[in-house]
């Protein structure tokens, strides 16, 4: 007989062992982060930005998929339609971040606003997905949200300069895979998100429209119809709790 989290979990408070506890929480995805920072300052550095431009972006802006999506349509010098195109990209790619600030208020809704929306600055994927494993499984820390985003904030920003100084000798990343980085770390983390084959339909379906799409369509339009797709699908699979 299993626990409905809904009833079972605690009311948000803070603490400072969680936040040691949540950056524990997310050291399983410290050497996938490691990789894709490093991946993004060697593509950084093949896009002609400075050390400096690439570690500033690293810590204002901190969505590593957006950041490398960026890259792909990044000029030198910049355009006023390219920075259209950054901006629509940025807006379509970040949208997840909508629904995913919308999962966290049944938890976090009830504390004060100056302590909730700060810690909303570090949320990505992989600290969301520890910090909602961590929810799911009865607790009320909301420190384990913001210590998992500062650890991986601190090693997004860290890894990012060996890899700028890399590329800025490598003459073709992808020769040594690094195209495949993106890809590889988020498939580590859909391992933390495993609830069972029928819940991966939505996600199986989602890949293989978003592949069609990449084929039929121009630019970044895949991204968004294999999100739509993917998560009409699970909605309509998912089984209640």
């Amino acid at each position: 007989m299993t626990t409905d989290p809904k009833k079972s979990a605690e009311a948000p408070y803070w603490t400072l062992s969680g936040l040691a506890e949540g950056a524990w929480r997310a050291s399983p995805l410290v050497p996938g982060t490691v990789i894709f920072a490093s991946a993004f300052g060697a593509l950084a550095a093949q896009k002609g930005l400075t050390l400096t431009d690439t570690v500033l972006m690293n810590v204002l802006v901190f969505t590593g998929i957006a950041q490398l999506l960026a890259l792909e349509v990044w000029t030198d010098p910049l355009t006023l339609g390219t920075i259209a195109s950054l901006v629509t990209l940025t807006l379509v790619v970040s949208a997840r971040f909508i629904l995913m600030g919308a999962s966290l208020r049944p938890w976090m809704g009830s504390l004060p606003a100056w302590q909730s929306y700060p810690v909303l600055l570090l949320t990505t994927d992989a600290n969301w997905i520890v910090a909602m494993r961590y929810r799911a499984e009865g607790g009320g820390d909301a420190s384990i949200l913001a210590g998992a985003g500062l650890a991986l904030w601190a090693i997004w920003i860290t890894a990012v300069v060996p890899g700028y100084l890399l590329g800025a000798i490598m003459q073709d990343p992808k020769r040594l895979g690094i195209d495949l980085m993106l890809p590889v770390f988020f498939a580590a983390m859909l391992v933390q998100l495993w609830r069972g084959p029928r819940r991966a339909v939505g996600w199986a379906i989602a890949g293989v429209v978003a592949l069609v799409a990449a084929q039929l369509l121009p630019g970044f339009w895949f991204i968004v119809i294999g999100a739509v797709v993917g998560s009409i699908v699970g909605g309509f699979v998912d089984e209640p709790e």
